[in-house]
């Protein structure tokens, strides 16, 4: 299955953005895609609960932050090919050669990470040193690390799993000068020796006590050579490879240990991509370690792996602001906007599909692809987009109300076997915001932060039944609307509330005081609450007055 992509609405999610991103998702499972997924990244309310209770469809999917981090692009560490201190030289370049890898964690039975080994010191090791021919013949391993090295026959072994040192030997020469053994390499019992199929150095070998034997070569070897080395006690083996081949990997049974580089860079799972790329930025570790809480190994990346293109994808709905979208949409893929706000310039790596249409709601536009695409919804998702019209236009009765809503609701109304008006009456009865939350819950439920130029603002709206609530709590809203204020370091934050029966709405002030010197509507008893008569929309009749205000410096009405 391809990766998900999640269609998500704005912070503090209204209706509107609930009802069309459920409905679009539903629309790409009816065209063909079972990957895109609808998703929230804020809260519910009861408007939004009384809509999906009437149609029976749950919430969808919760995601507060998308911002890439390190267990989005880390191997997972059952995925990790790694060694233990015990594992040997060999072990470690048959994996670097099979999966093509350039480093390998070491990891102790607790699972915590001992350090790293990477192909360049491996092969800084094993490079010949002619000037250091002690070095180059002595290892320091155990038999039974050779066998498993060179997946050898044993014929005979004790003390197998013994380390020490050992010294390499190639029974090479007349057998009349083998045996003439410096005492700076070792004795024989320190000697491992290596030969053919003469048996005249087989047999001397043994005499001499050697500690390891090792016949090479696809001949087999005789009983009697056998029953030597069981008498004399001398380990014997048998290997397939040829004798320069067999000498080169038994100097790879040497442990890893003496290689092992113990500084290792760590992060946790959960450190941003974005941090992580300028801390290691001018680092050339070959890998880097992803620890959990217990400082067990949880994962490994390298540099290219924080290069690759992250696999977030998001379609945005119902806004297209970033300073509205959820937490990280700036650093994943954005591949679908679909809108009927005005455009913030969302930026974007590649083309992407951007909807954008001056109609009521988000609902609107997502009901019209299905009768563009000669498709009918259930009645549960048109029953929804009715929701997120009725919502946005406040029962068409809103100025952003358009005659392709007026046109789309009732259309939906048959599928959804419900009227407009008996879902409306639904909706704006389920509940007082300001009732049935707390003050700053009545703040953040649906916010929207605005940018003009160096001005940063909010405006949250409240749609009621008559401002009796409103007045009734009104010291406690503006106290919360000054706090909220000051926690997003705001230039000021706005409340407006809307009468849904009247068509007339308050706007509540907090913050700078030429904003509230400069609004040009009856403000009541020198409170900062001002009577806004027939104003009931926050994006076409509210958003560009203050603009306005905030540009030209003009307190006048626009509408």
């Amino acid at each position: 299955m391809d990766d998900p992509i999640y269609i998500i609405g704005h912070k503090n999610p209204d209706a509107d953005s609930i009802c069309s991103a459920i409905a679009y998702s539903e629309f790409k499972k009816a065209i063909g895609y079972s990957n895109y997924i609808a998703a929230r990244c804020g809260n519910s309310n009861a408007r939004i609960n009384s809509i999906l209770n009437h149609f029976n469809i749950q919430l969808p999917l919760f995601i507060g932050d998308v911002t890439p981090r390190i267990h989005d692009i880390m191997v997972p560490s059952e995925r990790v090919y790694k060694l233990t201190p015990g594992s040997t030289c060999a072990e470690a370049l048959e994996l670097i050669d099979k999966y093509d890898i350039r480093a390998l964690p070491i990891i102790n039975d607790d699972k915590h990470v001992e350090g790293v080994v990477s192909f360049f010191q491996l092969g800084q090791y094993f490079i010949p040193q002619p000037t250091q021919p002690r070095k180059m013949r002595l290892v320091h391993t155990s038999v039974e690390a050779i066998v498993c090295s060179l997946k050898a026959n044993p014929l005979h072994l004790f003390n197998e799993t013994q380390f020490e040192d050992l010294f390499v030997r190639i029974g090479a020469m007349a057998s009349e000068s083998f045996g003439d053994f410096s005492h700076k390499e070792g004795d024989p019992d320190q000697s491992i020796v290596i030969v053919g199929d003469r048996t005249d150095i087989q047999e001397k070998a043994i005499a001499l006590n050697v500690r390891l034997l090792v016949i090479t070569g696809k001949q087999k070897v005789e009983h009697h050579i056998i029953e030597k080395a069981v008498k004399n006690n001398v380990c014997l083996i048998k290997s397939d490879f040829d004798v320069a081949s067999t000498a080169w990997i038994i100097r790879l049974a040497t442990p890893v240990v003496p290689l092992i580089t113990k500084e290792i860079i760590t992060f946790s799972p959960e450190e941003r991509l974005s941090q992580v790329r300028r801390k290691i930025a001018s680092n050339i570790a070959p890998l880097y370690f992803v620890i959990d809480d217990e400082g067990k190994l949880d994962g490994v990346f390298s540099k290219s792996d924080i290069i690759k293109p992250v696999k977030t994808k998001l379609i945005l709905v119902d806004h297209n602001e970033m300073s509205q979208a959820v937490n990280g949409a700036e650093e994943v893929n954005i591949v679908e906007i679909i809108d009927h706000h005005r455009l913030g310039n969302p930026a974007s790596k590649y083309p992407i599909r951007f909807i954008n249409e001056p109609v009521g709601s988000t609902s609107t536009i997502i009901a019209n692809m299905y009768r563009s695409n000669n498709l009918v919804p259930s009645a549960s998702i048109a029953g929804l987009m009715m929701g997120g019209i009725i919502t946005d236009t406040l029962n068409l009765n809103s100025p952003t109300t358009t005659d392709i809503d007026r046109e789309i609701l009732p259309w939906l109304g048959v599928i959804a076997g419900i009227s407009p008006d008996d879902l409306a009456q639904i909706i704006f009865n389920s509940g007082s915001m300001i009732l049935n939350t707390t003050p700053d819950k009545v703040i953040e439920g649906d916010c929207k932060i605005y940018h003009e130029g160096e001005f940063h603002f909010s405006v949250s709206q409240v749609e009621e039944l008559g401002f009796t609530n409103f007045w009734d709590h009104q010291h406690e809203l503006i106290e919360a609307l000054e706090e909220f204020r000051k926690e997003e370091g705001l230039m000021f934050a706005l409340l407006f509330v809307t009468d849904v029966n009247t068509q007339n709405s308050l706007l509540a002030v907090r913050g700078d005081h030429d904003i509230v010197e400069h609004i040009g509507y009856p403000q009541i008893d020198n409170l900062p609450i001002f009577e806004l008569q027939g104003v009931v929309s926050r994006k076409k009749q509210l958003i560009p007055y203050i603009t306005s205000l905030l540009t030209e410096g003009s307190g006048s009405s626009p509408f």
